[in-house]
């Protein structure tokens, strides 16, 4: 239906054409389909949604944003002139060093230097073509408020185009950004040792290798991350009673339906951010009722390798602990 629109529009703008121009031949139905697809399945278009849309995220409203949105982004790498190779040159130089020099100093000064991410230059240089060939997501607002940053007289590399939050809005945002990140990569590693290994190995896996990767994170990140519980499964993520009572709170909030919110506490120059861990379907395999969502193989290896395993009977999207989240503001 939505193709037929869009042949139909296609069709009346080329109508309403002068006799003397030239007509537009209108996209049969295969060639918009086929368009579509390639960009659904283009590598690069995954990349960015995966990788880039933690902090980039198009959706995400000027108030609670930690990073210009990709389209703010290509409007100031691409410009008439711009060359595909030159803006993949100059996004794999800026990916592999955040501190080089950027044209978006307005975003720089604002949000801070890029975090380094470990992500290949072929990966890069796939996120490249896709920006460079396809429009990209963004909110309705987003044209109107471009232009009005950059209007005459107004150069690109002074414009005011990004909003800046009060602090503890922001650090809220960052924490939770981070929280979201380590979850993305215990989540990805997690269905990869499922699949290499089956249920039961994938818990020997979160027993020797899930610590190591949330330290891995927090180095990568320069924040200590951790995650901790009132019903812990590791004796070592036992919450303290500071941590207890946010877990209390934001039970209290997942059940009564309201929105969540991070706790963002500073101290000097210290950011604490803790926000909750919910219970999704997946995780109920090792963490739901013994016999029912966990099988009695798994509950069998989680006995043996957690004596004192609190962490089962819960339900989907109940919180099941929290990340805390500590960072220096300078960084």
């Amino acid at each position: 239906m939505k193709y037929s629109i869009f042949l139909m529009l296609v069709f009346v703008l080329a109508s309403c054409k002068d006799a003397e121009k030239a007509k537009m031949e209108p996209l049969d139905e295969n060639t918009v389909t086929e368009r579509v697809q390639s960009e659904q399945q283009h590598p690069g278009k995954r990349s960015i949604e995966q990788e880039c849309y933690i902090c980039h995220d198009p959706n995400t409203s000027m108030a609670n944003r930690i990073a210009p949105p990709m389209e703010a982004i290509k409007r100031h790498y691409i410009d008439s002139n711009t060359t595909k190779e030159e803006f993949t040159e100059a996004l794999i130089r800026w990916v592999n060093d955040p501190e080089t020099q950027t044209k978006i100093p307005a975003a720089h000064t604002k949000f801070g230097p890029m975090p380094y991410m470990p992500i290949s230059d072929d990966a890069v240089a796939q996120i490249a073509d896709y920006i460079f060939d396809n429009e990209l997501e963004r909110q309705d607002w987003f044209d109107a408020h471009f232009q009005e940053a950059h209007k005459k007289g107004f150069g690109m590399r002074e414009c005011n185009c990004f909003d800046y939050p009060d602090p503890r809005t922001r650090y809220g945002i960052i924490g939770r950004t981070l929280a979201k990140q380590a979850q993305i990569a215990l989540g990805k590693n997690l269905k990869a040792a499922i699949q290499e290994r089956g249920l039961v190995g994938a818990v020997s896996f979160c027993h020797t290798e899930a610590t190591k990767l949330t330290d891995s994170i927090s180095v990568m990140m320069n924040a200590i991350i951790k995650r901790v519980s009132d019903r812990p499964r590791n004796p070592n993520n036992r919450a303290n009673e500071e941590e207890l009572r946010h877990i209390a709170s934001f039970k209290q909030k997942v059940e009564s339906q309201e929105d969540i919110e991070p706790i963002v506490q500073i101290e000097n120059d210290a950011v604490t951010v803790y926000y909750p861990i919910t219970t999704n379907a997946l995780c109920l395999q090792c963490h739901g009722k013994p016999n029912e969502q966990v099988q009695a193989e798994t509950l069998a290896t989680l006995t043996q390798l957690y004596p004192d395993d609190q962490a089962i009977g819960y339900d989907v999207n109940e919180v099941r602990g929290i990340w805390s989240i500590e960072f220096d503001v300078d960084n």
